[in-house]
């Protein structure tokens, strides 16, 4: 018996995942094919289900060679590089692990302001350079910033946001965010302004997805962040106007950031990237075991859903 025919897009990373896949599907990796254009040519009739990342989507050229396509499968939270209006008009089920990835995210925004606050990298080099025996005294290293008890406001109070609000408050922050309408079924302050938010903060976090937003945290937000404070993004980098953030640091009119997303990823600022006060991943919030393998099994059941028929339960398109 043939198996039905699945396009990955991109690699996923868990061994069991992949087994699964090849067990069930003939799943034809395009990333590592000599050349995908041929390929879809010929074999593009034959797909009934295409796995990709947030980041890398499918375009609707690729999309319009693919008639009998089922199902497309995300392996993260992102659609904005799908065309999802497309994906509707033909009604095609674009799917999404939304959830697997929260408590991840959420872990990694604190780590990255905890890091930004206490100097983290900065002191991890210092003591690995051999600067520690060269300059013994307290004074070498600045003081740093208590995290515990600080104002932290959130951009965006779905599911991430609800999980930094949670975490920072076991430290004892006061919370306060900024979202498209105040939430009824959360205990903390709605700040119905960017700029009033930021101005209030000790801390500035971005969990907003905000697909079409793009450079809202701006000069204007950063200096009514003011320079005692940080930004952390796990969110999109896009949301962040990378040159005005640059000056920003560089002219100390904020204290320091975490970044886990941007804008034209993987080329990050080189004035980020020399900065001291600036805390730096590689968009790897979701990149734990536990996190990747909960999403893979989603894709596994999205397909399965879809193929036998029925309307997958983490589709985003009706």
């Amino acid at each position: 018996m043939t198996k039905p025919r699945i396009l990955q897009l991109n690699p996923i990373l868990i061994p069991e995942i992949n087994q699964q896949l090849a067990a069930l599907y003939d799943v034809h990796k395009l990333y590592e094919t000599p050349d995908p254009a041929a390929w879809l040519r010929e074999n593009g009739a034959t797909v009934l289900a295409v796995v990709t990342g947030g980041h890398t989507g499918i375009t609707r050229a690729m999309l319009e060679q693919l008639p009998a396509l089922r199902v497309v499968a995300v392996n993260g939270v992102g659609t904005d590089a799908v065309d999802l209006a497309y994906c509707r008009s033909r009604s095609l089920p674009v799917t999404a692990t939304l959830g697997a990835l929260t408590e991840d995210v959420a872990d990694l925004a604190i780590g990255l302001l905890i890091a930004a606050c206490r100097n983290l990298c900065a002191g991890d080099r210092f003591v690995r350079d051999g600067q520690w025996e060269l300059h013994p005294q307290p004074s070498a290293i600045p003081l740093a910033r208590r995290f515990s008890g600080m104002h932290v406001g959130i951009v965006g109070m779905g599911r991430v946001g609800r999980a930094v609000a949670a975490r920072a408050a076991a430290f004892g922050c006061a919370i306060s965010y900024t979202d498209l309408r105040p939430m009824e079924d959360v205990p903390y302050r709605f700040v119905p302004g960017l700029v009033e938010l930021a101005r209030d903060a000790d801390a500035l976090v971005l969990c907003a997805a905000a697909d079409q937003a793009e450079g809202i945290v701006n000069a204007a937000v950063l200096d009514a962040l003011g320079p005692r404070s940080f930004l952390v993004n796990v969110a999109r980098g896009r949301l962040v106007n990378e040159a005005d953030l640059a000056d920003a640091i560089a002219a100390g009119r904020i204290a320091g950031a975490g970044l886990d997303v941007f804008v034209d990823e993987p080329r990050v600022p080189l004035a980020l990237r020399q900065s001291d006060r600036v805390t730096l991943q590689a968009h790897r919030a979701s990149a734990t075991w536990e996190t990747r393998t909960a999403m893979g099994q989603m894709v596994l059941d999205s397909i399965a859903q879809a193929l036998a028929g029925q309307r997958p339960a983490l589709s985003l398109t009706t």
